[in-house]
């Protein structure tokens, strides 16, 4: 159910950086209800004039660590539920990728449960007509 896109600078993170960014992002999904083997992720890597983002935006130093981490998912957390999961994310990025907490940026989206399909163009979790 949650889709996930990473967005970072082309050449900033190595293979084993991803793979950890990876992991934790799955792992952080699971604690909000997501299903076992429901990873579905898109790492984007940009140049830097395509990575647009403000270097100080909320007091916040930012540097070209940024990685910017949408998540679409059903609707139906909670806000506790919401800032849980942004906080694990960001300390499993820091400890278990390098990645500094103040280049996290997230954006979660939520959608009603019938606007996905898992293939076969079949709207999966639609309530039958």
């Amino acid at each position: 159910m949650p889709f996930v896109r990473i967005d970072t600078i082309a050449g900033h993170y190595d293979g084993t950086q991803r793979g950890a960014i990876s992991d934790v992002l799955y792992e952080a999904v699971l604690g909000i209800g997501a299903l076992q083997n429901d990873r579905f992720q898109v790492f984007s890597e940009h140049s830097p004039h395509e990575l647009v983002f403000n270097d100080e935006y909320l007091g916040i130093k930012r540097t070209d660590g940024f990685i910017a981490i949408q998540i679409t998912m059903n609707t139906g957390r909670s806000l506790d539920q919401k800032k849980k999961l942004v906080a694990q994310i960001a300390a499993g990025l820091n400890e278990r990728a390098a990645v500094r907490k103040e280049d996290v940026f997230i954006s979660l989206l939520e959608v009603p449960r019938e606007n996905w399909s898992f293939g076969n163009g079949v709207a999966q979790y639609a309530p039958e007509s």
